[in-house]
């Protein structure tokens, strides 16, 4: 991924990062000097770490590419967005006597999708999207303007650990719906008028199998063309619409 040089939302150095990590600041991404024997670095790690932030152990020319300025061993981005907790929404959804529908994305790595997924979310009344800390698309400026600017507005939340959080809405009343591709139920079968999560793979990995085991349904979209499967975003807007016309 190339990176434009000292973008807005960089901040570098050992205690800015510290400061903006201590007031809560969430960050998309942390980038720490290989090899640092730094004890303020080693800190920083595992903060971040336990905030959930994903830290990536890069040598001193991928900082040098970032920024001209002295960045001592460290540097990341700041979000764009504010990110939410699942269990906050869960409740807010019960509370207003609505019927939850969350979405989890496993692996979506292209930020096109990513945003052409959380517009068509918002326009079908998701509570949230779900996303892994590592292992995502990045939400930037891409994201946001694939998105047509919901992500400035509709609720994602970011983990360290997904299967926790389907775990956790599990628990919690939601029955479990993932997409496959064989030994699958057509989606048009399958009653998805009930506390939903709806857990979307990537085009080639498809969804994990600690996610499957957690799963109470598996499904698919029917098809007919040569192709063996739909692009992500185009496949999250046929569901989203079975899904709302079963709640209509």
């Amino acid at each position: 991924m190339k990176f434009r040089k000292n973008p807005r939302n960089l901040i570098y150095g050992r205690h800015p990062i510290m400061e903006a990590l201590n007031a809560g600041q969430p960050f998309d991404k942390l980038f720490i000097m290989s090899a640092t024997k730094s004890e303020a670095l080693i800190e920083i790690r595992k903060l971040a770490l336990e905030m959930g932030i994903e830290v990536q152990s890069v040598p001193e020319q991928k900082l040098k590419r970032l920024t001209n300025a002295n960045h001592q061993g460290v540097a990341g981005f700041l979000s764009l967005i504010q990110y939410y907790k699942t269990e906050d929404l869960l409740s807010q959804a019960y509370e207003h006597g609505q019927m939850p529908f969350f979405i989890v994305l496993d692996g979506v790595m292209d930020v096109r999708n990513l945003g052409a997924i959380v517009r068509s979310a918002q326009c079908f009344n998701a509570h949230g999207i779900i996303i892994p800390s590592a292992g995502s698309a990045p939400v930037n400026g891409d994201a946001i303007k694939a998105s047509a600017g919901a992500l400035t507005s509709f609720p994602i939340c970011r983990t360290a650990s997904l299967k926790d959080e389907v775990q956790y809405l599990k628990d919690n009343g939601l029955t479990i719906v993932s997409t496959a591709v064989t030994k699958a139920d057509y989606v048009y079968k399958v009653d998805l008028n009930v506390p939903l999560c709806l857990i979307m793979g990537s085009e080639d990995k498809g969804v994990d199998h600690q996610l499957l085991n957690l799963s109470d349904i598996e499904i698919n979209i029917p098809q007919i063309g040569m192709f063996d499967s739909l692009n992500v975003s185009v496949a999250a807007g046929v569901l989203f619409y079975e899904i709302t016309r079963q709640r209509l």
